[in-house]
């Protein structure tokens, strides 16, 4: 095998400056990650080993378990830019979009006072839909109003989603849909500066004005973003955190929203229904 030189290039962009240049290019790394993703390998030892053990003619120079890990975490940002392209070129422009946030634990929460793994990253949160405590991050997601994922990130649960919000919705316009953790009228204030105009339903104590027919509009279009989030965490394994650093966990958050989506153009283009994921990796 041939030292890299300093001439040398990623196919993506990239510059490696040091070190040998890998066995696998950067695009077989992404293909094998989308491919294993796709059909149920949900970690980085999973997708390695079924290419290793059944794609040996397709990836004849398949390298190391832990250099195709640590290749794989590389290319952690060329993942979130294919997932750019992918909404500026499939995509059309909508102006209905919904938030919603879920819980990402990374250990079982009685486990949480043992936990090591990211330690002054990670806190205590409370996912309401379950009505429990956990330990983890917690997920930030925007979808359209068809259902494919817009803008996504993950942060400590104790940062506020309103704040959280904010850093995802930068590049949306139109109406945005929320629960009513997201009331706040400097919120509201500073997103319609943006041409966003939060829609949520109201506390007890607060005076429903709107139609009935725009609130049962509102109330079927969030149950979308809660399939979204479902499909995330049964088909794709969102919240089965088996990593120990942000460096893998981004990476690995990167490559299932991708796929995700990735699998939501292919419904897109052949007619089917859009959200119709389970049947297509299955």
């Amino acid at each position: 095998m041939n030292r890299k030189t300093k001439s040398d290039k990623f196919k993506s962009g990239l510059d490696r400056s040091r070190g040998f240049t890998p066995k696998l290019s950067d695009s077989e790394v992404i293909t094998m990650e989308i491919i294993g993703e796709y059909i149920g390998h949900h970690n980085d030892k999973a997708i390695w080993k079924y290419f290793k053990n059944n794609m040996k003619a397709l990836f004849p120079v398949i390298c190391s378990r832990s250099s195709f890990v640590k290749q794989s975490a590389n290319l952690w940002n060329i993942k979130q830019l294919l997932q750019e392209r992918i909404i500026f070129r499939h995509i059309d422009m909508n102006y209905l979009h919904i938030v919603d946030g879920f819980p990402i634990p990374i250990c079982h929460y009685y486990r949480s006072s043992r936990c090591k793994s990211f330690r002054g990253e990670a806190d205590y949160g409370y996912c309401s839909a379950k009505d429990e405590k956990y330990y983890g991050f917690k997920g930030h997601i925007i979808i359209d109003s068809n259902g494919i994922i817009k803008s996504f990130t993950f942060a400590n649960p104790i940062i506020d989603e309103r704040v959280a919000l904010l850093d995802i919705c930068k590049d949306i316009k139109g109406t945005l849909l929320g629960d009513k953790g997201y009331i706040k009228k400097e919120l509201s204030d500073k997103l319609y500066e943006n041409d966003i105009f939060l829609q949520t339903p109201l506390r007890s104590n607060m005076k429903e004005s709107r139609p009935k027919w725009i609130l049962k509009f509102m109330r079927s279009k969030r149950k979308m973003v809660e399939t979204v989030i479902a499909q995330l965490s049964k088909v794709f394994g969102m919240q089965t955190i088996r990593v120990k650093d942000l460096w893998h966990l981004t990476n690995r958050m990167a490559r299932k929203i991708l796929v995700h989506n990735i699998c939501t153009v292919i419904n897109k283009k052949y007619g089917f229904n859009i959200l119709d994921i389970e049947p297509i990796v299955n």
